[in-house]
């Protein structure tokens, strides 16, 4: 776009010159706001107002809104143009000192400053323009007339004799004026559309701005939550680290005097049987029978069996299945607490009940089991137990678990993990096919096989855990106290998957929780 279309565009109608803090009336023109409130304040004795424009009656005095992306566009334009100083355009008339020109005639191909333009002839020959240096732009390059109609066929600014005798003779012609002013109303449409776009414009990137400082709120927000999270976690895995090392160590010391124990025994064992094997031996050398049969023998050797295998048996081992426990259950209190679900529910054990047994009630939710006096009346199937005792849904044939059970106050109940094929008539523990942890007369047992093992009385809790660990063929069974406690481990090799097993009598025990890999 030109700049000499451009500012005729940007032109107040009032004061011809361009916008100053323009403002719009509701019929759409513009006006400089200086020049409107003349107009409107000039129209105050009058029957009414109207815009100098389209003459649009309003009866009251109108409301002025600022065209802010107009003036944005008048004010950027006027940053481009050029002062009469700066434009290099003198008066060809004052020929003593240079002074600007304000306008120029083509037809004298002069400049002319405010003395010389007043004293210039009228005639319409002489055609004005804007101060220029090339007059000949304003011409025809064939014919050197002044440029007065537009060919609208190959749109071009033609002399009278192009369009009567030239190459555009018979082409569809207009004045430059009719042309200018359809070239205004399409360039004013433009300047409508552009400036929509522009606010348009504007509100996008506010709005984007917008939304990147509140992304960036949340993204500050965030990175000191996680900074946080992972000190504390940090520092309580640093917490944990110490406290399991430490018991680590006292186990290792504990065993290291165990067996520093048993190895001073086993020396002065081994002291004394060399002593008796020298007895022997000068016993077995000598002739006479008498003295051989006389000498009184102090070695015998029913005493010797070596109880030491026992010992060292029964005074435990490194307690592994408890460190891993307390390892696995400090790490889901930490993992439980950390926001966004970072810790993993474990899958569920249910209560299977086509081997429940018809004087057990099994919940809903299939994780509580009652003793009751009413029959159930389930069909008699070989899966059914025959005493009110059930299985898990689930089996476990490899790998690290562990689930718990709440007794509640329950008296008499048992539970542990048997073999699926295990004779429905029995219960967990008699049978060499489960083992379990017996509780009755608020005493304490474990069972495998029909061997029982009384605990020690005083175990505070009756909630505990039963581990598995397949591979190592260990069942652990634990009292769920601060600190937990380990009951009692038992070792075997197993053949079979292991599903859990409930037995109770007398009240209810439920599943509070369910299996979880360790």
């Amino acid at each position: 776009m030109a700049f000499a279309d451009l500012s005729e565009e940007l032109e107040c109608p009032v004061c011809l010159a361009i916008y100053t803090d323009p403002v719009t009336l509701s019929c759409g023109h513009n006006f400089c706001r200086v020049c409107i409130d003349r107009v409107l304040d000039s129209q105050e004795s009058s029957a009414g107002y109207s815009c100098p424009e389209c003459r649009e009656k309003y009866k009251e005095q109108p409301g002025l809104q600022t065209n802010i992306a107009l003036r944005n566009i008048a004010e950027r334009f006027l940053s481009t143009q050029p002062d009469q100083e700066a434009s290099g355009v003198h008066c060809t008339y004052c020929i003593h000192s240079p002074v600007p020109a304000v306008m120029s005639c083509l037809h004298c191909d002069a400049s002319l400053c405010d003395k010389h333009l007043r004293a210039h002839s009228k005639a319409p020959e002489h055609v004005l323009c804007a101060p220029t240096t090339s007059p000949v732009t304003r011409k025809c390059s064939v014919h050197k007339e002044i440029l007065k109609y537009y060919c609208t066929e190959d749109a071009a600014c033609v002399c009278v004799s192009c369009a009567e005798t030239g190459e555009h003779q018979g082409h569809q012609m207009e004045t430059l004026q009719e042309a200018s002013e359809k070239k205004k109303q399409k360039l004013t449409n433009d300047l409508q559309t552009l400036m929509a776009e522009t606010e348009e414009a504007e509100k996008r990137v506010q709005s984007l701005e917008e939304r990147r400082r509140k992304a960036q709120e949340k993204a500050d927000g965030e990175t000191e939550r996680v900074t946080a999270l992972f000190k504390d976690l940090r520092r309580r895995l640093e917490e944990l680290e110490k406290r399991v090392l430490s018991d680590i160590t006292r186990q290792a010391e504990m065993m290291s005097q165990s067996y520093d124990d048993i190895i001073r025994q086993l020396e002065i064992k081994k002291a004394e049987l060399s002593r008796k094997k020298r007895h022997i031996e000068e016993l077995c050398n000598m002739t006479d029978p008498l003295t051989v049969l006389q000498e009184s023998h102090t070695g015998d050797l029913c005493d010797t069996e070596d109880r030491h295998d026992k010992q060292l048996h029964d005074g435990g081992d490194m307690d592994v299945a408890g460190i891993s426990h307390t390892l696995h259950t400090a790490l889901s209190d930490i993992m439980s607490g950390v926001p966004g679900g970072i810790y993993i529910q474990p899958a569920d054990i249910l209560l299977d009940l086509n081997t429940a047994g018809n004087y057990l009630h099994i919940s809903n939710d299939r994780k509580t089991a009652s003793s009751t006096n009413i029959n159930q009346n389930r069909p008699d199937t070989p899966e059914r137990f025959h005493c009110p005792q059930v299985l898990s849904g689930r089996s476990f044939s490899s790998g690290r678990h562990f689930w718990e059970v709440d007794a509640g106050e329950t008296d008499y109940w048992r539970v542990g993990m048997c073999y699926p094929g295990m004779a429905r008539d029995s219960t967990i523990g008699w049978n060499n096919k489960s083992w379990g942890l017996c509780k009755g007369d608020n005493r304490y047992s474990v069972r495998h096989d029909r061997k029982v093992i009384r605990l020690p009385d005083g175990i505070p809790s009756d909630r505990v855990r039963v581990y598995l660990d397949y591979e190592a063929g260990q069942i652990s069974f634990y009292a769920l106290c601060d600190p937990i406690r380990l009951l009692h481990t038992f070792t075997a090799t197993f053949t079979e998957p292991l599903h859990a097993a409930l037995w109770v009598w007398g009240g209810c025990i439920n599943i509070p929780g369910g299996s979880q890999g360790v």
